[in-house]
């Protein structure tokens, strides 16, 4: 600016610089006859109106370009720039840089926009924007099947008009029955306020949680199946051929010599595999009908050491690594099963020796048991229920640790040791008491 101010001076100085000129002539100089000054004011007086057109023109044609610039600017057109170099040069290339920036920007929105958009659309929660008058602004496609009517139907409508009101009233996180137009059962609720344009509004969000709790349930439903007809039929196919087998031999006349060997024979296979499926189902029981646990002030370091007591290892020695006092609250009984468990199966896979320690990681207190066997074998069904890789085994006491752990807010894990030696690291862990605290 102090460019086009030296040069806005400099053209008013020169369109008065004709008549300063003859006013000057005539003082010094006074012509002798009157024509003559006539003729040097008629001079000055043309010389003044040209410079003046001039001198208008000069600062006139750039402000209309600047205005024309903030126009396009001001009606959201980024694409005009000025052209630079003339008096205004520095505002022009400013505001040619704010056009190029206002350009960035907006396109950066309208992508932002559309893959919003775009995800709105993907959800399977129906998602719903109200004004602060709570009238509807903004609905996904979840949001209009849920509603059950079209798009057009819906704009503008109150939130009371379109039954949301009282989850609007309810609490911003809640899980409630409610019947809508499109669809009835357990949603997920969540609300909150919203701020656009200096004006406040309401988002809500509904999530239909008892579909995605009918899928798990068909899941475990199908794995359940799947399981106990393979159990199932694992027994019955053997008794069911060996009974065809005695029944053919009481058939016969007259029977063999060594008939009683082979009924002694196949009633042993039939009572083996009946024992069998019974032990299953016992098994299946147990697992299912966990109660729930009775919390107590626990102090880990004596669970630990009463299960390291237990006749568990006959060739393989368990080691506890002494530790402090580490208190949680639990339910002794379970935790002992689940831990039972883990060192059994430990004790299973070392090949003489097991390590048990306790610890607190942050909030947590974790056991872990460490052997030296094999490490744990690959695959991703360890902890399904009557899963087993050991010949003989159950299936049941990594799912049934698992669940106990759960029930207490916790977990466990088993895989290979992180020391580098050869192993199977498994740990449960459990959410820690308050430092200091011991009941």
């Amino acid at each position: 600016m102090p460019r086009f101010e030296r040069r806005v001076l400099a053209g008013s100085l020169l369109v008065a610089a004709p008549a300063l000129l003859a006013a000057l002539l005539l003082v010094l100089r006074p012509p002798a006859e009157a024509a003559l000054r006539w003729v040097l004011l008629a001079v000055a007086a043309i010389l003044t109106i040209a410079l003046t057109r001039w001198q208008y023109r000069r600062v006139v044609f750039p402000l209309y370009t600047l205005s024309g610039l903030l126009e396009a600017l001001r009606e959201g057109d980024y694409s005009l720039r000025g052209v630079q170099g003339g008096v205004l040069g520095d505002v022009v290339y400013d505001i040619n840089a704010l056009a190029e920036r206002l350009q960035k920007e907006r396109l950066e929105f309208e992508e932002s926009a559309h893959l919003l958009g775009k995800t709105l659309t993907a959800l399977d929660s129906a998602v719903f924007v109200f004004d602060e008058a709570l009238t509807l602004r903004l609905m996904n496609p979840a949001g209009q099947r849920l509603l059950d009517a079209g798009r057009h139907r819906l704009f503008g409508l109150g939130a009371a008009e379109l039954g949301l009101a009282s989850l609007l009233d309810g609490p911003p996180d809640q899980v409630a029955l409610h019947a809508f137009p499109g669809r009835s059962g357990r949603f997920q609720v969540r609300h909150a306020a919203l701020r656009s344009g200096g004006r406040g509004g309401r988002l809500l969000v509904i999530n239909d949680v008892g579909r995605v709790l009918r899928e798990e349930e068909r899941a475990a439903w199908q794995r359940l199946l799947r399981v106990l007809g393979h159990e199932v039929n694992n027994s019955l196919a053997p008794i069911q051929s060996m009974a065809g087998t005695l029944a053919t031999l009481a058939a016969r006349e007259p029977l063999p010599e060594d008939w009683r060997e082979d009924f002694r024979k196949g009633l042993e296979v039939i009572g083996n595999r009946a024992g069998a499926l019974a032990r299953f189902l016992t098994g299946y029981g147990k697992l299912a009908r966990l109660p729930s646990p009775q919390r107590t002030p626990l102090d880990l370091r004596d669970v630990v050491a009463k299960v390291a007591r237990l006749p568990l290892a006959h060739a393989c020695e368990v080691t506890l690594e002494e530790g402090g006092p580490l208190m949680v609250d639990g339910d002794a009984d379970q935790l002992e099963q689940a831990l039972i468990n883990l060192v059994r199966n430990a004790v299973e896979a070392a090949e003489g020796h097991v390590r048990v320690r306790w610890r607190r990681q942050g909030e947590r207190a974790s056991i872990e048991v460490l052997d030296d066997g094999p490490g744990p074998p690959p695959s991703e069904n360890l902890f399904v229920p009557f899963f087993t890789t050991k010949p003989g085994g159950s299936g049941i006491g990594l799912a049934l640790a698992r669940q106990i752990a759960e029930a207490h807010d916790g977990g466990v894990a088993l895989s290979a040791r992180d020391d580098g030696k050869p192993g199977a690291l498994a740990c449960l862990w459990l959410p820690a008491r308050p430092a200091g605290t011991s009941s």
